[in-house]
């Protein structure tokens, strides 16, 4: 096997000449750095030779020292941080070997067929890709040091010794939804890069590109601002050099792995775009709504393997797929598959969500069987009971019934961004307010103004009929769901802030932010309460109805009435949020059986 790797493949020559190219700009910041050195040494020399006699020249000389020698210092310390400073790592899960021997001689074999290095070790993450990590460099030994003698198992391995080959990252979802063949055939150019990596020249290359990314993030602490705008500088100098030789060893990579299964390749490429929907759609739908409850589901991996089931059962065009599911899976790899996925569920809820590292009061798992009335069951009785008190902020009135007709709403709409009135419980004239309009209550008042003193509890209780008569809107102008859905967001946000509070108090930087990759999708205030809304509706379909709360593999959260999902309140909430018309509602209810005016139970 060869070393270094062979640079006769396509794409290889090419890599290394952008390599040089890169160390070219770090020769010339060196030259420029020392150009002012040499210019004080010649003149130092003419002075001493009596070359340059007489004034100014002693008044030069020493100015030309003077700049020589800080620029020499700043030079120095740039130089220093970028050799030491920590590049950007990925977090993931270390796969040992004593757990993954079936994998670890896969990618060996592979390796070997190639002519390639292999891989140093392999680690997972919780994403829908897989390459090649640099983990050499001297400040991660140097943290690997501190957390070994700090007791901290699996700080040190192979992967951190000067020289060692890149560690194989592979996407966790691809062992579960991938057979053996297919993810052998997935993984060879990934492992054929080894070889064009194993160049000196593209090494080093690599390193002073990452080591200039560490140092911008260097420059963003107190004291060495001034680190960054040079940084910034020779990455651009060097930003096409740089991707043109990462493209050039992708080239020399892929046609290494040319002979290497690569009739399956081609069919496995479709199982990876399929895995990435299926992984993105259990993680928005499904983990997310968990992870906000302060839940996180602990095989995530193996609920993306039922979500593309399930995909292809309702997709005839992806039945052929589940024809594969008869092979041998590659999870089959591992020792223990149900503790990597354990480890992997939580390493995305910290990389996506920004959750704990670790499993706590506040941040419980959660398993699938348990889904339905952990997750699904609270969040619809916390919407519900969000819903309720942003009512009882507005002074809603618990027996609020739906307005006769158009004359019970105001002339004048309110604004989409006007500020709520809220009731303080001061007396008033009746049907008058302090500003001469309306008063709450009064006759034309409108359902944001139909309010009771804030000091007085609704009677009738957190019921699904409060909120009908309050969205019911005849003329359509929206105020009340304006009012409302602003009301929502603001308690919403604060909940957030009041969540967050804890990690801002722990300050983090550059690749130590987390959430990397946040889901969080932007809600308008009409989305939110359309989603409290839904809670509560089907807080009162199971609390009256006997409905239940289940979990769709590709929609997350759903209500079932007799077993069967019902898919048809969307449209009816719609209806009432958006135009005010709580009829098709009111019919879905009367015909599961479901009392409008029946106390809701809360969380």
């Amino acid at each position: 096997m060869s070393g270094t790797g062979s640079i006769a493949e396509v794409g290889a020559p090419s890599a290394r000449s952008r390599a040089l190219a890169v160390l070219r700009v770090r020769s010339r910041a060196m030259a420029a750095v020392l150009l002012p050195a040499a210019l004080a040494v010649v003149l130092v020399a003419a002075r001493m030779t009596g070359r340059l006699a007489g004034d100014p020249w002693p008044a030069v000389t020493l100015s030309v020292c003077a700049v020589a020698a800080l620029v020499l210092l700043a030079g120095a310390l740039f130089g220093a941080v970028v050799l030491r400073a920590r590049p950007a790592v990925t977090p993931t899960v270390p796969l040992p070997e004593a757990a993954a021997p079936d994998l670890y001689r896969l990618v060996r074999d592979l390796a070997d067929r190639m002519d390639v290095p292999a891989p140093s070790a392999i680690a997972l993450t919780p994403d829908c890709d897989s390459w090649l990590e640099d983990r050499s460099h001297a400040a991660h030994r140097r943290g690997r040091a501190r957390a070994a003698s700090a007791g901290i198992a699996g700080s040190g391995g192979p992967e951190s010794q000067p020289g060692a080959a890149p560690v194989l990252v592979i996407g966790s979802p691809f062992l579960w939804w991938m057979r053996v063949a297919e993810l052998r055939a997935v993984l060879a150019p990934v492992v054929a890069g080894t070889g064009p990596s194993a160049h000196p020249d593209i090494a080093d290359a690599r390193g002073f590109v990452r080591g200039l990314d560490a140092a911008v993030d260097i420059g963003g602490r107190p004291g060495l601002g001034w680190i960054a705008r040079p940084a910034r500088l020779l990455l651009r100098l060097c930003q096409a050099d740089a991707a043109e030789m990462e493209r050039g060893v992708a080239a020399a990579a892929s046609d290494r792995a040319y002979g290497v299964d690569y009739g399956l390749r081609i069919v496995a490429q479709e199982q990876v775009g399929l895995a990435y929907a299926g992984w993105d759609r259990l993680l928005t739908r499904v983990a997310l709504p968990a992870w906000r409850m302060g839940r996180w589901p602990t095989h995530l991996d193996a609920g993306v393997v039922s979500a593309l089931t399930e995909l292809s059962r309702r997709d005839r065009l992806a039945d052929e797929f589940a024809s594969r599911l008869g092979e041998r899976p590659a999870c089959d790899l591992l020792e223990q598959p149900g503790v990597v996925d354990e480890a992997t569920s939580l390493l995305a809820a910290r990389l996506f969500h920004g959750g704990p590292a670790e499993a706590g009061p506040d941040w419980a798992p959660v398993d699938w069987t348990a889904y339905p009335h952990e997750v699904v069951d609270r969040t619809w009785r916390t919407e519900a009971a969000r819903l309720h008190a942003a009512l009882d902020a507005l002074s809603v009135p618990g027996d609020l019934a739906a307005p006769a007709g158009p004359a019970a709403r105001p002339e004048t709409a309110m604004a989409p961004g006007e500020p709520v009135p809220v009731t303080t419980g001061a007396p008033a004239r009746a049907g008058a307010s302090r500003t001469g309009t309306a008063a709450p209550g009064g006759p034309g008042a409108r359902p944001a103004d139909r309010c009771a003193p804030a000091d007085t509890a609704p009677p009738g209780g957190p019921t699904l009929e409060r909120v009908l008569g309050y969205l019911t809107d005849p003329t359509g102008d929206g105020a009340a769901g304006e009012a409302l859905a602003g009301r929502l967001s603001g308690d919403l946000a604060r909940e957030e802030r009041a969540a967050g509070a804890g990690d801002r108090a722990r300050p983090r930087g550059g690749a130590d932010t987390l959430p990397l990759f946040p889901l969080q999708p932007p809600r308008s205030g009409r989305d939110l309460l359309a989603d409290h809304v839904t809670a509560l509706v089907c807080c009162a379909a199971v609390d009256s109805a006997g409905a239940g709360p289940g979990l769709d593999w590709l929609d997350g959260p759903v209500l079932l009435v007799g077993g069967e999902r019902r898919a048809d309140l969307a449209p009816r909430v719609l209806s009432l949020v958006e135009d005010g018309d709580p009829e098709p509602l009111r019919d879905w209810l009367a015909e599961l059986g479901v009392p409008p005016e029946k106390p809701v139970r809360l969380l």
